[in-house]
């Protein structure tokens, strides 16, 4: 199952097929889309930023962690492959808890809390923890957006104390665990978003499901079956 989250709420909930028949989702992020950052918005180990209260969890996954080699850790994958079963949907592979931010948190704490735990992009909440939006790094890196580099620091100041959302994707899809991944696949070549925030039955943002946490299960983890 999928979702559409905006400020006002659910939007829609439904299946793939009749969320590419929403206008605009199928061009959500192409319209506005710059290039990526990092592996596909998970970003290299960067300098820390200063914590602030508005992250929900550190994450289960860290992109600045050692990875096994891609053939090891398949041999390995295969040796135990009859202990476990295939991965097919979305809580098989999503990184949880998710790292949020509150929206009422400005540009310069978005900055912050994306370069403090290495990530391109954070699911956006309000107080009850209902998503309302996304925040990624492309749109804090967006030209039009930024100050002339001749402009002086007012302007950068004025653009750091915006509310992110000013900035935010909303609505933005989501979708729930029990989701297919290869449904999930398609919706981020939809939209060209780097992932979906995962929810519950409430809006309640429960973990985020990105290309990168996708390509990562097919080379480290053979049972994967996207294709059965």
């Amino acid at each position: 199952m999928f979702f559409v989250y905006g400020t006002s709420g659910q939007v829609f909930h439904g299946s793939m097929e009749q969320l590419r028949q929403i206008h605009g989702v199928g061009s959500l992020a192409r319209a506005r889309r710059t290039a990526a950052v990092g592996r596909d918005g998970r970003d290299e180990a960067e300098q820390p930023g200063s914590a602030f209260a508005a992250v929900s969890g550190m994450g289960a996954k860290d992109a600045a962690s050692p990875r096994p080699a891609p053939v090891a850790a398949y041999t390995q994958a295969q040796q135990g492959a009859h202990q476990r079963r295939p991965l097919t949907t979305v809580a098989d592979v999503m990184s949880h808890p998710a790292i949020t931010l509150l929206e009422s948190a400005s540009v310069q704490e978005g900055w912050q809390l994306l370069a403090q735990k290495s990530i391109g992009q954070a699911p956006v909440v309000n107080l009850t923890g209902q998503l309302v939006g996304l925040l990624t790094r492309a749109e804090l890196l967006s030209p039009e957006r930024l100050p002339h580099p001749e402009q002086n620091a007012m302007a950068w100041q004025a653009l750091l104390r915006q509310p992110i959302t000013a900035l935010m994707w909303t609505p933005v899809p989501s979708v729930g665990p029990e989701a297919d991944l290869r449904r999930v696949a398609q919706v981020l070549l939809d939209t060209g978003l780097p992932g979906l925030p995962v929810v519950d039955a409430q809006g309640q943002v429960t973990g985020f499901v990105s290309r990168s946490d996708i390509l990562r299960a097919v080379v480290t983890d053979p049972p994967l079956d996207v294709w059965g």
